[in-house]
């Protein structure tokens, strides 16, 4: 995020009598300044409401609705906005939509906010604000930003709860959570989220649903069986997670260790070993409990169990192996920046810097910003 204040961009007019600020001639109420967004190189705060356009005024009103909660004029803002352009929501929110899709993440949050400020009783945007997070997390978390990716799964989190507390609830609210606790492991907090869309639910009809809503219901049920099959809720597991990802791997592998003696065919408990011995840098102990993951139902549809298993065959030594573990786990996952970066390690490793630097590249087309590409590509050139 950008650590300049936003609101350092507008200042604030008081305009004339019978000044209007649309086409319609909507009067504002002169008594009260607006806010309006300074011009690109623009120092002084000279006012000549000739050279002002609607959308400086539009602007100022947004970013002070952002970044300004405490505002005594929020409530006259919204209503000058809403008035002046009635559509100003829908048009944010394709907005918002189009550049979160994009991973414009600093625009796409500072259009969230402006949405947030404009309603911010709406828990359909508290939602989407949540879902932005998520997927911005994930974003920082492939490219290795692991601390913020944190802190934007915390956000993402705090907005979730926000939008479960609708009223009248919001099944999706709980539908997404439910995978978001998937993420982290958290299973029986999914388990719950899930079986509460699954209650919200009960009474629609399938015409009601419709074919994506019927679909997650499949989606929540299948997940909810695969919690109680594996018996992912087990307090061994959840404690795994929470020792290695914190950096307590050998308190993390004994946990493991314990649940895979009563759910030995579980691919889950196999992959979090071979985290755990992995980021130790045991890597044949790791491969070998990859390998075992890949042999248990489910394990072998992961690419992220095959991208982890080729990083222990490269450290082994094992280089063709690591390249066609790699090949398929890119099959399955063809976008993957993670998956990508290896086999330019991997080509690396082999000694072929130009197949690397193509690697590379291409992960640079499908993220622009990924920390890992660039130093590579930087050290690359260097070598030159």
């Amino acid at each position: 995020m950008n650590s300049s204040n936003p609101l350092d961009s507008v200042y604030f007019v008081n305009f004339p009598e019978h000044f209007s600020l649309s086409k319609d001639a909507f009067q504002i109420d002169t008594s009260i300044p607006l806010p309006v967004q300074k011009k690109d190189g623009q120092e002084e705060e000279i006012f000549d409401p000739s050279q002002l356009t609607e959308e400086q005024i539009f602007s100022g009103i947004l970013t002070v609705l952002a970044h300004d909660r405490n505002n005594p004029n929020l409530d006259y803002y919204r209503s000058v906005i809403n008035a002046a352009r009635p559509s100003i929501k829908k048009e944010l929110q394709e907005a918002a939509i189009l550049k979160t899709r994009d991973e414009d993440w600093e625009f796409a949050e500072e259009i969230w906010w402006a949405l947030h400020g404009l309603d911010p009783e709406n828990k359909a945007i508290i939602l989407n604000m949540a879902l932005f997070y998520d997927q911005k997390a994930d974003s920082y978390r492939r490219n290795s930003l692991i601390e913020d990716a944190d802190a934007f799964d915390d956000m993402a989190l705090q907005y979730y709860k926000e939008a479960m507390d609708a009223d009248p609830e919001i099944p999706d609210a709980f539908f997404n959570v439910g995978y978001y606790y998937l993420k982290k492991r958290n299973f029986a907090d999914a388990r719950g989220a899930f079986e509460s869309f699954l209650a919200l639910c009960a009474d629609a009809t399938d015409e009601e649903m419709g074919e994506n809503g019927i679909q997650k219901k499949h989606e929540a049920q299948a997940q909810i069986t695969k919690i109680k099959t594996r018996n992912l809720e087990n307090e061994h597991f959840h404690n795994a997670y929470d020792y290695i990802s914190r950096g307590e791997e050998e308190k993390g592998i004994d946990e493991i260790r314990r649940f895979l003696q009563e759910n030995p065919a579980v691919w889950n408990a196999w992959f979090m070993l071979g985290w755990g011995l992995r980021r130790l840098g045991r890597f044949g102990d790791a491969k070998m409990a990859f390998e075992k993951a890949r042999e248990c139902e489910g394990g072998d549809e992961n690419a992220d169990t095959l991208n982890e298993l080729a990083i222990c065959q490269m450290e082994t030594g094992e280089l063709s192996e690591a390249k066609n573990t790699l090949v398929e786990a890119l099959e399955m996952d063809p976008d993957s920046t993670k998956i990508i970066s290896n086999l330019g390690f991997l080509s690396l490793k082999n000694g072929n810097e130009a197949e690397a630097r193509q690697y590379f590249l291409t992960v640079l087309e499908i993220d622009p910003e990924d920390p890992i590409a660039k130093a590579e590509l930087k050290e690359l050139s260097a070598e030159v």
